[in-house]
């Protein structure tokens, strides 16, 4: 099975037959338009399969799938202490394993933004977690991580980590959180302005994947600032 994660930067009705060249069996798309809102044939027969949660239809996080899988959404939870947390989509794919799309936001937080969203959502559901693959854009790295703050990106990677969740480019390259050789993020589409902050966190049983890599800027940045992850078991 293969599966890519990508922030598409808007208009993915424009984008989808491009990343479909892939030819995955699931993707997880950041910044992507509600398909039930758009009004065009090609797009609504290859979008028939998916997930989608967003605050405005033009903008927000969906999975995709091949006709073939079976997806169901769990009904886990978006608040923490009364506060709700975005975006974060899980399902299940073929009753075999859970699939946690990732989109994180600063949410109008002035403390738990990004990297501050996902450590929320990890109090509230990490004991929920069994056999599963995370995906998406977290807005975050170790290089941002603050002395006074107990959520930093280390921290979370430290949580996960102690349930034998781990980050498949970390695995497969060595490289230490926030030594990232190859970024995933150009800030305004400039190459001078690179970033780490798209990640794939997975258990155990998808620790040796049969292939994992990282799209090209040459091939992506006419069309996005982020570059696709592709992982394949």
């Amino acid at each position: 099975m293969k599966i890519v994660s990508w922030n598409c930067n808007g208009a993915f009705r424009k984008k989808f037959e491009l990343v479909s060249n892939i030819d995955a069996d699931i993707y997880v798309i950041q910044e992507c338009e509600d398909p039930s809102e758009v009004n065009q044939v090609n797009f609504q027969h290859w979008s028939a399969n998916h997930l989608w949660i967003g605050d405005s239809k033009n903008k927000g996080l969906g999975i995709f799938t091949k006709p073939n899988i079976d997806l169901k959404k769990l009904d886990w939870s978006n608040c923490f202490r009364d506060h709700s947390v975005k975006y974060f989509l899980p399902c299940t794919v073929n009753n075999s394993f859970q699939l946690l799309g990732v989109w994180t936001h600063r949410n109008n937080s002035p403390n738990f933004g990004y990297m501050g969203q996902f450590w929320k959502y990890l109090q509230t559901n990490l004991d929920k977690f069994q056999e599963i693959i995370i995906a998406g854009d977290f807005n975050s790295n170790a290089i941002w991580d603050q002395w006074d703050r107990w959520w930093n990106h280390t921290d979370v990677i430290n949580i996960l980590e102690e349930t034998n969740i781990k980050s498949l480019y970390h695995l497969s390259t060595g490289e230490k959180q926030g030594e990232e050789s190859t970024p995933t993020f150009y800030l305004q589409k400039n190459e001078e302005k690179p970033y780490h902050i798209d990640y794939f966190f997975v258990s155990p049983s998808f620790q040796k994947p049969t292939e994992f890599k990282i799209g090209k800027r040459e091939d992506w940045i006419e069309i996005s600032d982020h570059v696709p992850l592709i992982f394949e078991k």
